[in-house]
């Protein structure tokens, strides 16, 4: 992965979803911490689990963090 925070989870939309970006790259829309496992796992992040996803500096949260998904 090429910068300090190559994953970027995007504000919520107006219907609770979140964008979900693996270097630059949309890789799905999140509507809750297990959206965003899944999509991290898929892109070969195989160590994404609930844990790594709340603590991981490699995960910028923009708009809230890992709890907000309204």
């Amino acid at each position: 992965m090429a910068s300090a925070q190559p994953i970027a989870i995007y504000p919520p939309a107006d219907d609770g979803g979140r964008r979900v970006r693996v270097d630059g790259r949309f890789v799905g829309m999140a509507y809750g911490l297990l959206d965003v496992i899944e999509f991290l796992q898929l892109a070969g992040l195989e160590e994404a689990d609930d844990d790594w996803v709340r603590r991981s500096a490699l995960i910028e949260w923009q708009g809230g963090g890992p709890d907000v998904w309204h």
